[in-house]
């Protein structure tokens, strides 16, 4: 029992975590304005929004931290990972990684910039920093850098260690062997490895990143932790054995592209191939493991390295987070809806975390001993109380699992008998089958025994013209075979005969000794026997092979005008779907056409108004210049005023009618002519009284003329 201890052992607290997710928004690449949809941070979600900042139904998102355009790395930090770093130092596994389409920004979330350090340069120097600050322990630390091109695993620290593979054990979990560590005592160190394996890292310009990434890397921490030999009396002080060994995994995907927007072709094809195959596929496992425990399946972890190596880190023993950065552009807005919904996937996710602690036989030994020394106090302690509530307590789980057991043994018997029923079913299907196929069978053979029996009979009938006596007198035929020649098989379903075959007609009948001792294959000359000749032995009538073909052919014909009907048909029905589609095109030509005529009344309308109040402004201004009210222009100004003025409304009136669908009636058109009429007739009216008062006054004016 000590050696089985002795491996990989979890402590009993375990906590279940969901994973964190968080999405980050980065700025745009152009500071035009767009006039269509953009996205909007807010707080923890994020919404597509239209161009006048109304959001669009069903495309919101909330997520644990969401980071607008202006959000440097350090926050993303300080919020997202660093409490998974902090953890992984003290013995959780830990897994932090950035998602999302080519050129959103993943490889500067994860890498940063010299004014902005990425997640990777903050993590090691707050790793590094809470070691400094923990003195009763002491820490060993491993780092190692790997990456995932066209879905071959390469050492960054090592060129030379190329094409590895993932193995799997009890005591190391799933690893890659091969893979080159290095010990690592300060951050400053640890940096410059980063450095030198980023050389070695595979990068590609393409038409929407000019510094793209064409493989996945894994940044990869082990931390190991044992206690000081320090005096404590406390349970689970850190004067035990037991040594603590984490994995911190920070990885930088790189980023899913469509071929139409990257341009990618010879190489930059195939890698984006083998990228989006491996994203796809983390999709899937997201996918699987956001679903019910009941509901879920499979789980593709080993279709894709990327998975596999990341499997502890989805539904598994470890603290993860994941950073999805979206493009804020309106072209990618697809891309952009796929990302949250991945994240949205991602956050149903329950990881089941624990410290990870290998126990040595001292250690073991020792916090055994403590926990029996801790048992003990509580039994001389409250001894009767305590054992009554663990007699309850075994009660409760002993009737649980009766019922558990209970239930599952009525499942079993009802597994049992569906299986019976579906055995019964499976057997009476072939069953069927076999019928079938014997039917088949016997009526293909029958056919060709019939066939076959027919030339045998024209042979027998030669064969026995050969040994007719050339005199009147008759003889029995025989029905040996002759040799070499064929002999029809009867057929497996039919039954045998007892006998030979009879002639058509017997006139004298043979004694029965005769009669067997022809049949049991003897060859008597039964001279004495008066039968028919053998000319007159079983013979078939041709009628029923000619009626069959015959049939045959018939029925090929019509299997032959029937595929030229359903050609036809099927011509014309092309032809009716093309007739379709253009008068489908014409109606909708009409149907703009018609919208653009329905617009013309309205567009009359508001001229007429504009009209109508140009022209009383104008009246207006001409009034004003009139000083006498009562004189013949002020007159006129007045009647020229109210016709107008009627008659735009009468423009008006008639083209709201029409703008609204009323067609006008005749009626409607007489009393237009009416006041029409009427208009004239004012206006004729009004000019004969201007010109009539103004007649005396330039009579006046002349006489007045010396």
């Amino acid at each position: 029992q000590l050696e089985r201890e002795r491996e990989r052992e979890r402590t009993t607290t375990q906590q279940m975590e969901k994973i964190c997710v968080a999405v980050r928004l980065r700025p745009p690449v152009t500071q035009e304005a767009s006039d269509g949809t953009y996205w909007k941070a807010e707080d923890n979600r994020i919404s597509l929004h239209k161009s006048l900042g109304t959001p669009i139904s069903g495309n919101s998102y909330a997520f644990d931290h969401v980071f607008d355009q202006d959000c440097t790395n350090a926050r993303v930090y300080e919020l997202l990972t660093k409490d998974i770093i902090h953890a992984a130092v003290e013995g959780f596994n830990g897994t932090a990684f950035a998602y999302g389409q080519t050129s959103s920004g993943k490889t500067f979330t994860m890498n940063g910039s010299e004014n902005d350090p990425g997640i990777i340069h903050l993590a090691v120097k707050d790793i590094f920093r809470k070691i400094q600050m923990i003195t009763n322990r002491e820490f060993l630390i491993r780092v190692s850098y790997m990456e995932i091109y066209n879905e071959e695993i390469n050492d960054l620290f090592a060129v030379e260690n190329q094409k590895l593979q993932i193995h799997e054990s009890l005591e190391r979990g799933i690893f890659v062997a091969g893979l080159r560590e290095e010990i690592v005592n300060s951050a400053e160190q640890v940096l410059k490895l980063i450095q030198s394996g980023e050389v070695n890292r595979h990068f590609g310009e393409t038409n929407m990143n000019v510094r793209s990434s064409r493989s996945h890397t894994i940044f990869r921490m082990v931390i190991e932790s044992k206690g000081k030999d320090i005096n404590s009396s406390s349970a689970y002080s850190s004067s035990d054995d037991a040594i603590r060994v984490s994995v911190l995994n920070l990885v930088d995907l790189a980023g899913s592209e469509r071929i139409a927007k990257t341009g990618a072709g010879g190489v930059r094809l195939k890698e984006g191939k083998h990228i989006n195959k491996s994203l796809m596929i983390l999709g899937n496992v997201i996918n699987k493991l956001s679903e019910g425990a009941k509901q879920r399946g499979h789980i593709p972890y080993r279709d894709s390295k990327l998975t596999r190596i990341l499997q502890p880190a989805l539904g598994g023993n470890a603290k993860t987070s994941i950073i999805c950065t979206v493009a804020p552009e309106e072209i990618h807005i697809e891309e952009t809806k796929g990302t949250l919904q991945f994240a949205s996937r991602a956050k149903r996710i329950t990881n089941c975390v624990q410290v990870n602690e290998i126990l040595t036989d001292a250690a073991l030994l020792k916090r055994q001993k403590l926990e029996i020394e801790e048992l003990r106090k509580k039994l001389q302690g409250s001894h009767a109380e305590v054992l009554e509530q663990q007699i309850l307590k075994l009660r409760n789980d002993m009737l649980k699992y009766e019922l558990e057991r209970e239930k599952l043994a009525m499942e079993l018997e009802e597994e049992r008998k569906s299986h019976k029923e579906r055995d019964q079913c499976i057997r009476e299907q072939q069953m069927k089958i076999d019928n079938l196929n014997s039917l088949v069978t016997f009526s293909d053979s029958d056919r060709t025994s019939s066939q076959e029996f027919v030339r045998q009979s024209v042979n027998v009938e030669s064969f026995d013209s050969h040994n007719t006596c050339h005199d009147d007198a008759f003889k029995t035929p025989c029905f040996k075979a002759v040799p070499n020649a064929y002999v029809v098989k009867r057929s497996n379903y039919s039954t045998q005969p007892e006998y030979s075959p009879l002639p058509d007609t017997i006139t004298n009948v043979a004694d029965e000794d005769t009669w067997l001792k022809m049949n049991k294959g003897y060859i008597a000359d039964l001279d004495s026997l008066h039968m028919t000749p053998a000319r007159k032995v079983q013979s078939f009538d041709g009628c029923s092979n000619e009626n069959y073909k015959q049939q045959v052919q018939n029925l090929k014909r019509q299997l032959e005008l029937t595929i030229k009907e359903k050609d036809e048909l099927k011509i014309n029905h092309t032809e009716q779907i093309l007739l379709n589609n253009r008068l489908m095109g014409e109606i909708s030509e009409l149907q703009q056409e018609a919208q653009l005529i329905r617009e013309v009344p309205r567009q009359l309308r508001e001229s007429v108004a504009y009209c109508k109040d140009v022209y009383k402004d104008v009246l207006s201004i001409l009034q004003s210049f009139v000083p006498d009210e009562k004189s013949a222009t002020a007159k006129l100004l007045s009647s020229t005023s109210e016709i107008g003025t009627n008659l735009f409304s009468t423009l008006e009136t008639h083209f709201s009618m029409d703008m609204d669908g009323h067609r006008t009636s005749t009626m409607n058109n007489s009393l237009i002519q009416e006041q029409c009429k009427m208009l004239c007739e004012k206006l004729n009216s009004t000019v004969t009284s201007l010109v009539l008062s103004e007649a005396p006054t330039f009579e006046d004016e002349h006489l007045g003329t010396p």
